[in-house]
């Protein structure tokens, strides 16, 4: 019997990079998957790939941002597979800036994407997991949570959302909603590709490995707890970053 088997995971951002791994993982492991993406034609091409037949795997574009979007999500996978027994958090942006040169445009965009997306999502998921009382949440943090030249407000969310997880966790308890999350440090990613060479070279230098993980490294940790054998694991925050000594 695979890990998953009868259980419905949804990803967000699952369309591509860190996201589609996960989504790859959790099929492979038996579970229903939902992809949820801003590009619909990248959620569902991935969903077709997986499973042409529909069954297993459907891709539905949803602005994450935007409630109506998110519930008339909800409505698609209740018609379709009746509820939500895993959430993963993992979709968000970056829009970086030097601090005094940050647009309130770039600041708002990424709070906007990271916060209130994150925020929708697990909402209406936990409302399902609550009635049930049964839910895997995992929610996607950084090392670079810990803040980083540049990244003023990308920082702010990802510390936030280590909080969240933790405020959650000890809401959760009572409904059997397990709320972790995973810190991923250098991932090669389009993202991470887009950086500078010398300063990839420099983050690649500081992991112990020398190297940069691959996204299916984060989604083995995002599988190991949202699977029941992290049952007695809430509230936690686990690095995957090879080592990476950012401070």
């Amino acid at each position: 019997m695979a890990r998953f088997d009868g259980r419905i995971a949804l990803i967000t951002g699952g369309a591509k990079g860190i996201g589609e791994s996960i989504v790859r993982k959790f099929y492979a492991e038996g579970a229903k998957v939902v992809i949820i993406d801003v590009d619909a034609a990248g959620a569902q091409q991935l969903a077709l790939e997986l499973d042409p037949s529909g069954e297993k795997a459907i891709g539905l574009g949803c602005n994450i941002v935007n409630r109506p979007e998110v519930k008339a999500a909800f409505v698609a996978i209740a018609d379709k597979f009746g509820t939500v027994d895993i959430l993963v958090n993992n979709a968000g942006i970056t829009r970086d800036a030097i601090f005094h040169k940050m647009t309130e445009q770039q600041w708002d965009d990424v709070i906007a994407v990271n916060g209130k997306g994150l925020f929708n999502c697990t909402q209406e998921a936990w409302l399902i997991m609550k009635d049930k009382k049964y839910g895997k949440i995992c929610n996607l943090s950084s090392t670079n949570s810990s803040g980083e030249a540049g990244q003023a407000n990308y920082s702010f969310t990802k510390a936030g959302i280590i909080a969240v997880t933790k405020s959650l966790a000890r809401e959760g308890g009572r409904y059997n909603i397990n709320v972790n999350c995973v810190r991923p440090g250098v991932i090669d990613t389009e993202m991470m590709r887009a950086v500078p060479k010398n300063v990839l070279e420099d983050l690649v230098n500081k992991t112990a490995f020398k190297r940069m993980g691959k996204p299916s490294e984060v989604a083995d940790a995002v599988a190991y707890l949202c699977s029941e054998e992290a049952s007695w694991v809430t509230g936690e925050e686990l690095l995957v970053a090879g080592g990476y000594m950012y401070r």
